[in-house]
Formats: C-alpha cells, sequence, structure tokens
C-alpha cells in the first residue's frame, strides 16, 4: 500500500484510493477524529476512526505525540476545515506518547519554553514552519550560485588563522587537561598539540574562499563559524552558518550588484515555495506586533516586508553621505538614538541603519566606503588613503545583512594593513602570496544565513531559526 506525505495528499487529493500514513498525532477529539501531521506541511491529515471497531484499550493510546501508521480509505469531508479525510481501516501505535509527560500540549508555548525543548521544539507548527522555510532559503542558496557559475568550495573547519582579527576564538587542542605543557615563554606549548600549533574553529572562510577564486573566478563556501563572542541578544550565535562567495575580476559595484541579486533569489525562492508557511508566521507575527506598545510595532507585515525588499532596488549610498543624513535627522536632534551621531569615523548601529532604510530611503540600502579605522585589514584602501572599498547591505527590521568589500590585491599596501592592525605577515605567507603570483581586483561577500532566515520568517530571535541554538552557557542537545 503507497505511504503518500501529507502535503502529497492534500495537493492530490486522490479520493476513493486506499493508503497508508505514518505521522505523529497533533490532537484526537471526540475519540474520533485524529489530526495527523508529518512534517511535510502546515496542515494535518484528519483520520475518522470508528470507535467500537478500533477498541478502547487502543483508543487510549492515542495521544497527543504518539506516532501512528493508519490505513484507509481517502474520502471526501463532509464536515468544515479540511477538503479530504481519511476514513480509518486499520491502525497501529508506532510509538507512545505518555499524556502526563509530553510536554507539547494543544496549546500555545513560549518561545522560551521550546527552546528549552529543543528535541522537539520542532513538532510545533511555528518550528515547523521555520525548518522548512530553512531548507528552501539553504537550496536557493545553491540554486542561484549553480545557476551564477559558482563553484562550492569547502573551506576548513579547523583553522590557524583568524580571519577578523578579533580575537573571539574557539581553540581546538588535545592537550591533556591536566600537566599541559609550557614553552619557555610560561605559555601553553602548542607545538606539542595534535597540529603542531594553536588552531581554532573557523570564524570565516573568507581568506581560503579568496584562494579559490584566484584559481577557478567564481566560489562560494556556505558552512558553520564559530565565534566566542560572550553575547546574549536576539541577533547573535555562538555557532552559525555563513554564506561567502569570492568573486575573481569584480570590484566592488559588482559585488554590490551580486548581494542584491543574491538576496533578491532567496526571498523570491522562499515566497513562491512556502507561502502556507508564510503565511502563518505573517499571522503569528500580526498578533505578537499587537501586543507592543504603538512606537515600536512593525510598520510592515512578515509578507509585504518580503515584497518591499523586492520590489525596490537597493540604494547604494556612502558612508559619509549616511553619516550626514543622520547627523541631521529628527531622531539624532532630538536626542531619540541611543548612540547619538555626531563624528565621522563612528560605527553605525542597528537603530542608525533601520532609520536610513525604513524611514529615511525607504528601500534597502547599500552603504559603502567606510572609514578604514573600523574595517577589516584585507579591505582594499581607497585613494583618498581614509576610506576603504566596504559595503553594508541594510534591511527593513533587522540592519545589517551582508557584509563585504572589494579586497586588497596590492601586495605591499596589504602588508602594511596588516603589520598595522597588529597582524604578522609570516603567519598569512599563504594568503600573501596571492598577491605576489597573479593578482587582480577582487571582490566577496559574507551573510549569515540564521540573520537571513529570521528576515524571511519574521521570527524575533535568532535561537529560533537554528534547531540547536549554541549561545553562552548553552550546548545542550
Amino acid at each position: 500500500m503507497p505511504t503518500p506525505r501529507i502535503d502529497q495528499i492534500l495537493t492530490t487529493r486522490p479520493q476513493g484510493q486506499a493508503i497508508q500514513v505514518q505521522a505523529w498525532v497533533r490532537t484526537f477529539r471526540s475519540k474520533r477524529f485524529i489530526a495527523l501531521n508529518d512534517g511535510s506541511c502546515l496542515a494535518n491529515l484528519q483520520a475518522v476512526v470508528d470507535f467500537e471497531s478500533m477498541g478502547e484499550d487502543l483508543l487510549k493510546r492515542i495521544t497527543t505525540g504518539a506516532c501512528l501508521r493508519v490505513d484507509g480509505k481517502l474520502v471526501e469531508s463532509k464536515g468544515s476545515g479540511q477538503l479530504v479525510e481519511l476514513h480509518v481501516t486499520d491502525l497501529s501505535i508506532l510509538g507512545d506518547a505518555s499524556a502526563d509527560d509530553y510536554p507539547l500540549q494543544p496549546k500555545k508555548h513560549s518561545m522560551e519554553f521550546l527552546r528549552e525543548k529543543a528535541h522537539l521544539r520542532m513538532r510545533t507548527n511555528t518550528m515547523a514552519a521555520v525548518m522548512r522555510i530553512r531548507h528552501a532559503a539553504s537550496f536557493a542558496v545553491h540554486e542561484f550560485f549553480n545557476k551564477e557559475g559558482f563553484y562550492h568550495l569547502h573551506t576548513p573547519i579547523i583553522t590557524s588563522s583568524d580571519a577578523e582579527g578579533a580575537g573571539e576564538l574557539f581553540r581546538v587542542t588535545t592537550l591533556p587537561e591536566k600537566a599541559i605543557p609550557i614553552n619557555e615563554e610560561g605559555k601553553a606549548d602548542y607545538d606539542q598539540d595534535f597540529f603542531g600549533q594553536k588552531t581554532n574553529l573557523t570564524v570565516s572562510g573568507q581568506l581560503e574562499g579568496e584562494l579559490g577564486a584566484m584559481a577557478l573566478g567564481k566560489i562560494y563556501t556556505f558552512g558553520p563559524t564559530f565565534r566566542a563572542e560572550n553575547s546574549n541578544t536576539t541577533r547573535h550565535l555562538s555557532e552559525f552558518w555563513m554564506i561567502e562567495p569570492e568573486v575573481a575580476f569584480a570590484d566592488l559595484e559588482d559585488n554590490m550588484e551580486l548581494s542584491e541579486a543574491f538576496s533578491k533569489h532567496i526571498i523570491a525562492a522562499v515566497m513562491d515555495r512556502c507561502k502556507a508557511d508564510l503565511e502563518f508566521l505573517d499571522e503569528r507575527m500580526q498578533k505578537e506586533e499587537q501586543l507592543k506598545p504603538q512606537a515600536q510595532r512593525a510598520t510592515m507585515g512578515l509578507v509585504e516586508k518580503l515584497q518591499f525588499v523586492l520590489d525596490n532596488p537597493f540604494v547604494r549610498c556612502s558612508y559619509t553621505e549616511a553619516i550626514e543624513v543622520l547627523k541631521r535627522s529628527k531622531p539624532n536632534k532630538k536626542g531619540k538614538f541611543k548612540y547619538p551621531v555626531e563624528d565621522w569615523g563612528m560605527d553605525l548601529q542597528s537603530e542608525h541603519e533601520r532609520f536610513l532604510v525604513e524611514k529615511h530611503f525607504k528601500s534597502p540600502v547599500i552603504l559603502f566606503d567606510y572609514p578604514a579605522s573600523i574595517k577589516a585589514f584585507y579591505m582594499r584602501m581607497n585613494e583618498d588613503g581614509k576610506t576603504v572599498r566596504a559595503m553594508d547591505v541594510l534591511f527593513p527590521g533587522i540592519g545589517e545583512m551582508i557584509g563585504g568589500s572589494q579586497r586588497e590585491e596590492r601586495h605591499d599596501v596589504l602588508v602594511e594593513k596588516m603589520e598595522a592592525a597588529g597582524i604578522d605577515p609570516a603567519h598569512l605567507d599563504w594568503y600573501l602570496d596571492t598577491r605576489k603570483f597573479g593578482t587582480c581586483v577582487h571582490s566577496g561577500f559574507g551573510m549569515g544565513f540564521e540573520r537571513m532566515v529570521q528576515f524571511v520568517t519574521g521570527m524575533g530571535n535568532i535561537r529560533d531559526v537554528i534547531p540547536f541554538p549554541r549561545t553562552p552557557g548553552n550546548a545542550a542537545f
């Protein structure tokens, strides 16, 4: 007997056919109607059982969370709420779920509670919808780059470099917990470690990605990255996934065009393939917004916000122009910004980025040509000697979505910038070699995948768009 997924059944509605369904119980009411869900879609399949033929002992075991195998015939539903239903001829309990112990009852649970039950939370409508959208977005990433002629490069997870130079690293070591070998300087002797040197989990695949671009032309990485930043905010994770394309013979203008096309492709793909999930999350988001003070409510619904990004060309604005706009803005003059905008050279905060997108330009914005002092060493220095060819792509409601730059391709300039940043050029001699052997203009950017998923799902906390969040003090599951 065929065992189609519920999304197939509800799409094709093969009435009159005998089918088998394997799924979990969402609800069981009137000892007759079972709502079944197998994770393939938001909607449930209603199964109708005959109380007398099933038997009291079996029916007692049909509880929320139980796993069933159900055989029956699909017929037109006479009740409201569904077009078809499954009239059960045989039912087996594949896995019981004690009604006394199962924590996910058919009621509203807080996201904080569900994070404590991360091993079960994907069974809820909200988290299941988020995970299906996450899959669609991930598929769209590979789809876009493959179509554009990029090669997927697998860069190391264990590395000896710190691409950002921030020092927020998770160390990787096999040195014994007790009696750690000490060198002449009184520090841990990493010469005796597994790799013979100090190593860490990667914070970015960019540096290795540049090597690939200088051989293959166009590459992208898509993998886990790690930051040991002690930050407990709604926008930070300690383990997250990064998408990082690198392109040879591309300048900053090319980089901006690529970032816009890439962002729009992901959003369009999700809107096309996850309509029911998006509508459900849109309704959920609107209910949550009603609980907030009027001044803090989002100005757009979820679907409206996604369409807003698709419909509007991304405005290009220099950092210098943005500072002038912010300095003259009403929130700044009236002291509404938490971080007042006073001097050129400051690092913009989320409140500034959102003002530019949502209030001033009313469009997604790409800021470019940032002060060199607040950007990484590998970004190309402009002729003015004080700004670099950096860019940030800003979205409504979330601020920075993408950060990137035209890379510094000049060997001597790059060495000077590394030394100024306190980075030993000898430690990255392999990276510098690309500037010695056939250098060329090249560019790239990084997108935090969870931040994009957070944007397209409307979830308020980034911990709710990854199956098992890793944050300070939390590595459960």
